[in-house]
């Protein structure tokens, strides 16, 4: 059974709790989300920690700030080893986060939407715009500044694609078995649903990391991407 596909995200508030889950999946999975309240909880420590188990690591922090801090901020996550990085998607942003990449093998990811925001969130901020509209203007603008991917709702990702080319790394979170909860996702689909529109990678969280049995969770997960890419 092939791995590649799933991400699972490690959306726990310590080290303790994480490291518990890794040892749990163990060979189950290979590549890890590592976001905020992680972060916030362990650091730069526990994805080096990750990486020397021969992980590879998703580091979700959003970047966005002013061009020289994401510049500089993107720099130290180049040197540590991580595969992905995830970036908002403002021009200015991108640009910086490209340039302090560097000649780094570092994988740099725009976030087009969030996956828990819908119309009524765009107005909420000020955009006039369907979702579909800002996440297609985003993705443009991604290509443009040189990123290597986006990260978008798998209800986009059809488009997204279309619109991003064949090469573009396409990350889905807000997917869900069917029947699996949707949480505070507003946007999901199934793995299946998403592979086959063109994702590359899905991000599974609670259906994994809160299941009663994790290993099975993430078993029936990898059938599905197994399935998506053999039918």
């Amino acid at each position: 059974m092939s791995r590649e596909g799933l991400i699972v995200a490690l959306d726990f508030d310590s080290a303790s709790h994480a490291r518990a889950l890794v040892e749990q999946l163990g060979d189950l999975a290979s590549f890890y989300k590592v976001g905020l309240e992680l972060y916030a909880a362990a650091g730069m420590e526990f994805v080096r920690e990750l990486l020397r188990r021969g992980k590879r690591v998703f580091l979700d922090l959003k970047f966005y700030d002013i061009g020289e801090t994401v510049k500089r901020a993107v720099a130290q996550v180049a040197h540590s080893g991580a595969t992905f990085a995830t970036v908002h998607g403002s021009s200015a942003v991108m640009h910086a986060a490209v340039e302090g990449r560097a000649g780094s093998p570092l994988k740099l990811l725009a976030v087009t939407v969030l996956t828990s925001f819908d119309e009524d969130d765009l107005r909420d901020l000020g955009y006039p715009c369907r979702v579909e509209e800002l996440v297609e203007l985003r993705v443009r603008k991604a290509m443009e500044a040189g990123l290597d991917g986006v990260v978008c709702s798998p209800l986009e990702v059809t488009s997204v694609r279309r619109l991003a080319g064949p090469r573009a790394i396409l990350v889905t979170p807000g997917v869900r078995s069917a029947g699996a909860a949707a949480g505070d996702q507003k946007r999901v689909a199934t793995p299946g649903d998403a592979l086959r529109g063109g994702a590359n990678y899905v991000v599974v969280g609670r259906q994994i990391t809160r299941a009663p049995d994790p290993r099975a969770a993430a078993r029936q997960i990898l059938n599905e991407i197994e399935a998506a890419r053999t039918g």
